[in-house]
């Protein structure tokens, strides 16, 4: 016991030691002639949290569903300020946050605020009317009949609001709020949107992302589904705008597992064209990232694809979408991540061009106004399912309420997550251009810090450096970045260092998870454990085979930090490297195992446990990947 707790205060020691060293980027070999070096550092020197998905009552599905917070409220909330939540309750976030992007849905942006005000241009038209008069009971099943109308009107792709203008009014005033609220150095507020297009109910939505301040966003209204489905014209969009304006775009795809196999499709949507280098080159320009977990669904990987991978079923939502059309399995290779990972890496070497090397963000979709994304405090991601509604929100259809298929209810919604950006300095600027850049990384919810940077002349002394960040950036790449052709003989070596979150819990351990596409064409994958905790040992496979433990206490919702550690960090070669051979190698944190959400409502509510959820979750971290790309 003696010996365990002294490695704890070792370990905890260490952390701050060495964390200090890799955010603030100390100098060990002092520039000559500069008495201080810090000038000089350009590199990214600290991690941002934040959120870039969280709807408002401008949203039309939000709040005409019972979202009172606007745009303003939304920003004051995730800046640390305390607010009355829609069902009347006082709520402030633990943590502000860095960031956020108001992102709103586009599809006639501002009509539930347009109804409240009673907006001349929307009374003049008569399904505007229609939809006010459904909303005026103020019940929840008039809440239900509105939407149900709305989503009507979005599935047949007819805008019968098409010629009022509040939905200009409403953009106006979102860019207004973001920049009432951005404060450079201290908290950036992001102009953006959502697109929403849903072919036949398949999930092809975006959020989209402006570098730029107000004078070149007021300049365009959003595009939306209205104007198209197909991702290739919203990127005809996103340049023209950055043509006419000299702004600068970028759009974030989520929710691929309510895709049907679209997201990740081999061919293009409307010309059903395989996909080939021009395609390619267009979606990586100003597809960049990908939301890889949120509140629908964790999107990293499936237990069906990865069957060697016991961490791979992870809050999996894969049994709907929002349309008629049935899942089936030949779907799943082309709506998870890891998957399209690996078949991007098959297409690069069939015609030179990757269509899916993107880096990897989480974030919310709460559509609450508020950007919460902890276990132990959840509040719901839909007005209607916050907290005060009771433990009757288990029982809420959030998928397939309309029909007779697979449901998906609240219970299984995911408490997810949030956005992680390596940059210099908090602003617009520097955000945009480090999610540009791809140097950022997912969790799902955990404020885990990561590092990761892979070369080919790394050393395992290099970890323990007092200029850990320095020597990363000078010798090799970030998260995101690319490994050319290596010297014959070398292997990629990587730096890997993780803490805890600081309020949260202990770290299991850290995996690098590799993909690579042989000779032929075919695509493998294999994960190694690289650090892990509590003296565990790895095999000579790579893989650590004792599992960390379950200190969780389901009936008190408790768990303890006794198994797990702080920090860890690795030092790891690639045992199996061809340089012949491309391939791609991101990092995934796991945390000890701690209470779901549904585990601390009923503990709260003093019900039975939902027994169709897991009683406890590791939360995680995945990186933005490097990629390798050997000589033609």
């Amino acid at each position: 016991m003696m010996r365990l707790t002294l490695r704890r205060l070792i370990n905890t020691l260490t952390c701050l030691i060495f964390f200090i060293g890799s955010i603030a980027g100390i100098a060990g070999e002092v520039d000559k002639g500069l008495y201080s070096p810090y000038p000089a550092q350009v590199f990214p020197n600290d991690v941002y949290f934040g959120d870039t998905h969280l709807h408002t009552s401008y949203s039309p599905d939000a709040g005409m569903s019972g979202t009172v917070l606007g745009p303003d409220k939304a920003y004051r909330f995730a800046r640390g300020e305390t607010v009355t939540s829609n069902t009347g309750i006082p709520v402030r976030l633990g943590r502000p946050l860095d960031f956020l992007v108001v992102s709103d849905h586009s599809e006639n942006l501002g009509l539930p605020v347009a109804i409240m005000r009673q907006d001349e241009s929307l009374m003049a038209n008569e399904w505007g009317r229609q939809m006010a008069e459904l909303l005026a009971a103020g019940t929840l099943d008039a809440a239900r009949a509105a939407i149900d109308e709305y989503q009507k009107v979005l599935n047949a792709l007819e805008d019968p609001l098409e010629d009022t203008d509040f939905g200009k009014t409403a953009w106006n005033e979102i860019i207004d709020a973001a920049e009432n609220h951005n404060s450079p150095g201290s908290f950036t507020a992001f102009i953006g949107y959502e697109w929403t297009p849903a072919p036949g109910g398949s999930n092809l939505h975006r959020n989209i992302i402006y570098r730029d301040g107000a004078e070149k966003a007021r300049q365009s209204v959003p595009i939306s589904a209205y104007d198209t489905e197909d991702p290739e014209e919203l990127w005809k969009w996103m340049e023209a705008y950055e043509t006419d304006t000299g702004g600068r775009v970028l759009t974030i795809p989520h929710n691929g597992n309510l895709s049907n196999g679209l997201m990740f499709d081999d061919v293009t949507l409307t010309s059903k064209q395989p996909l080939d280098a021009d395609y390619a080159r267009r979606r990586m320009r100003f597809e960049p990232l990908y939301e890889v977990t949120q509140t629908k669904g964790d999107g990293e990987a499936h237990p069906a694809l990865s069957r060697n991978d016991e961490f791979a079923d992870f809050e999996t939502w894969d049994v709907g979408s929002f349309g008629p059309t049935p899942k089936t399995p030949d779907m799943l290779p082309r709506e998870y991540a890891r998957e399209a990972f690996k078949r991007g890496l098959a297409y690069e070497q069939a015609f030179g061009a990757n269509p899916f090397k993107f880096g990897l963000v989480g974030s919310t979709d709460s559509h609450t106004g508020l950007a919460t994304a902890e276990e132990n405090n959840f509040f719901g991601k839909v007005a209607v399912l916050e907290p005060s509604g009771g433990p009757e929100r288990f029982q809420e259809p959030v998928i397939g309420r309309l029909s007779e298929g697979e449901k998906i209810y609240a219970r299984q919604a995911n408490a997810a997550g949030i956005a992680a950006v390596w940059a210099r300095d908090n602003t617009r600027e520097d955000l945009w251009d480090a999610m540009a850049r791809k140097e950022v990384y997912a969790t799902t919810g955990t404020r885990i810090k990561v590092r990761v940077f892979g070369g080919f002349d790394f050393e395992k002394e290099d970890l323990d450096r007092p200029d850990f960040a320095r020597t990363g950036y000078s010798r090799g790449v970030p998260m995101g970045g690319d490994l050319e052709a290596a010297e014959k003989g070398l292997s990629p070596t990587f730096l890997l260092r993780a803490m805890r979150d600081p309020d949260g819990a202990n770290l299991d351990r850290i995996q690098v998870i590799k993909g690579w596409v042989d000779a032929d064409g075919e695509t493998h994958e294999r994960i190694y454990d690289v650090a892990v905790s509590d003296d565990r040992g790895i095999g000579s496979d790579g893989r650590c085979k004792t599992p960390v433990g379950n200190t969780v206490d389901a009936g008190n919702a408790s768990y303890t930090n006794a198994i797990g550690d702080p920090l860890l960090q690795g030092f790891w070669s690639d045992p199996d490297f061809d340089p012949a051979e491309r391939a791609f190698y991101y990092v995934r944190v796991l945390e000890i195992p701690t209470p779901r959400w549904t585990t601390y409502d009923a503990k709260f509510f003093g019900i039975d446990r939902p027994k169709d959820v897991p009683a406890s979750i590791q939360e995680r971290a995945y990186t933005s990947p490097i990629w390798y790309t050997p000589q033609n």
